[in-house]
């Protein structure tokens, strides 16, 4: 059951992941699971790492420490890691019609920042309604030219001009442009 799936230095991935989850879930570090293991911190450590892939005997003495039965631990479902960078044909569309919004980072309730990659083709806008929500953004014209609308104030942007502005504030983004505009933008909490 334990050595079914092994790396090239003999440890198990699905153990050493699956232990870290664990582990960091109950708040616990390294050397605190040792500790109530009554191992050696380096144990547990190989072991994460998948450089050392444990007994039946050992793994239930350090699922001891947590404490947790085999049973528990290898039915629990672990989360899959966070990926890390991108292509640009990752990023999901996370919007129907004429502006285009494409999210970095998958499902946007696992994170606190929210990055988007926005394209307003000529003649689009984010809507007749302002909008409003619990957040803050910014962005960075990257091409074309925009229409911002934030509040009782309004300006138009071109590549190289910014906005940052409390997301509370009623606010439009309109492209008045004959070219599409583009936009790399950030909102936190994510609001999309």
């Amino acid at each position: 059951m334990l050595n079914t799936v092994k790396n090239e230095s003999g440890g198990n991935p699905q153990i050493g992941a699956r232990l870290r989850a664990i582990r960091e879930e109950r708040g616990l570090s390294q050397r605190e699971l040792a500790r109530r293991a009554g191992v050696t911190n380096a144990t547990i450590s190989l072991i994460e790492k998948n450089k050392s892939s444990p007994s039946v005997s050992s793994l239930k003495k350090v699922l001891d420490g947590i404490p947790m039965s085999l049973a528990e631990f290898f039915a629990l479902e672990i989360p899959p890691e966070d990926q890390i960078f991108f292509r640009a044909g990752e990023l999901p569309e996370i919007t129907d019609g004429g502006v285009s919004f494409r999210q970095v980072g998958g499902d946007r309730h696992r994170h606190r920042l929210q990055i988007l990659h926005e394209r307003y083709p000529p003649g689009t806008d984010t809507g007749d309604t302002m909008l409003s929500h619990e957040s803050e953004e910014g962005g960075i014209v990257l091409s074309g030219r925009i229409e911002i609308t934030v509040g009782d104030q309004q300006r138009i942007l071109g590549p190289g001009d910014a906005y940052y502005f409390d997301s509370r504030t009623p606010h439009r983004f309109r492209n008045i442009g004959a070219e599409t505009c583009e936009i790399i933008s950030a909102c936190t909490p994510p609001y999309l």
